[in-house]
């Protein structure tokens, strides 16, 4: 089994479809979305390009959770606020359910790693953060009882590799919204790890995005399209969620 993983598109379509772009060139048996797929600028449109994917099986992220919440007439309060209701009032009950299926985790094997434990946010959360400069002694409580050689997360944004006890911990990074260099990041496993960055043509992308009735559309495509936070911000960012 060889895999492609991706995470964190956030309703940016043009990255995903960058992406998928060159997906399709490798040589891969499946591929797995580590969460956050549809929460910005084209959430249906995101979708509808997701469910049409071959072989491909999704891990939930908070932020999906909360979509389906705000469909349903409850809210996450920690994900409120008029640009995230927007998402969710635009969703199809068919959208709804596709999200509703999304499982917390995935464990599969995958060639020369072995067994590969794919989630969001950590292995038992999906809204705790794990980064590159997260403590090794936190790292390995939110391992804890992880029974995988390899634990891919998303969430965070941001490409990292590490070792923590017997655990090797990858983040693929954001397809839609990264951090610290522009571009759409993902990765391919087996028999080896490797990390990918998708360029594609982010001012026709930013373009593409201010059409959206998003809100926040305008803010997106500046702000994660154009350019994107610096690494330093970002966990300036993350530090105040309750990271790194």
């Amino acid at each position: 089994m060889r895999v492609a993983v991706i995470s964190d598109i956030h309703g940016n379509l043009p990255a995903l479809e960058a992406v998928l772009s060159d997906v399709s060139r490798e040589r891969v048996d499946r591929i797995i979305s580590c969460g956050d797929v549809a929460s910005g600028p084209l959430p249906v449109e995101t979708l509808q390009v997701l469910r049409g994917l071959a072989d491909a099986r999704f891990v939930r992220g908070n932020a999906d959770r909360a979509l389906v919440a705000g469909f349903d007439g409850s809210q996450m309060p920690r994900l409120k606020g008029p640009g995230f209701d927007w998402c969710s009032s635009q969703l199809t009950r068919e959208d709804r359910d596709f999200l509703a299926s999304f499982a917390e985790t995935i464990a599969i094997d995958v060639d020369g790693l072995g067994r590969v434990l794919f989630c969001h946010g950590s292995p038992r959360s999906d809204e705790e953060i794990m980064t590159a400069r997260t403590p090794e002694e936190r790292l390995g409580e939110f391992l804890a009882g992880v029974d995988a050689a390899v634990v891919v997360c998303g969430h965070t944004h941001m490409p990292f590799d590490r070792k923590v006890g017997r655990v090797r911990v990858i983040n693929p990074g954001s397809v839609g919204m990264p951090y610290g260099e522009p571009g759409a990041f993902w990765a391919v496993l087996g028999p080896e790890i490797e990390f990918r960055r998708t360029d594609y043509d982010r001012p026709a992308a930013a373009d593409r995005i201010r059409k959206s009735a998003w809100l926040e559309a305008n803010e997106f495509a500046r702000e994660n399209v154009l350019t994107v936070p610096t690494i330093e911000d970002a966990m300036a960012f993350l530090t105040k969620a309750g990271g790194p």
